[in-house]
């Protein structure tokens, strides 16, 4: 999720976090979760850091571009007609 949301536009910490619970439709992930994520994303050289006054904005890189394509067409692949069938309900 997080690629997916640094594929939109560049994001600090917190604005991550506010996008995540959004989506999630309740609580913020916990620092002591989305900050080692986006460590490991850096080091995978996914995700590029600058500091821009006292925050920090993570943007990615072409490698993350790649793999959030990547990713959207295997999660389409895989999931994609959940989607495209109807919801049938139980009575």
């Amino acid at each position: 999720m997080l690629l997916w949301l640094l594929s939109k536009r560049a994001m600090y910490g917190q604005e991550l976090a506010d996008e995540i619970a959004k989506r999630k439709g309740g609580e913020k992930p916990n620092p002591g979760t989305i900050y080692p994520a986006l460590k490991d994303l850096k080091n995978r050289r996914l995700i590029q850091v600058r500091v821009q006054g006292r925050k920090t904005v993570y943007e990615l890189t072409r490698e993350g571009r790649t793999g959030v394509t990547e990713a959207t067409v295997y999660f389409t692949r895989a999931f994609g007609e959940i989607f495209e069938e109807p919801v049938r309900r139980r009575k």
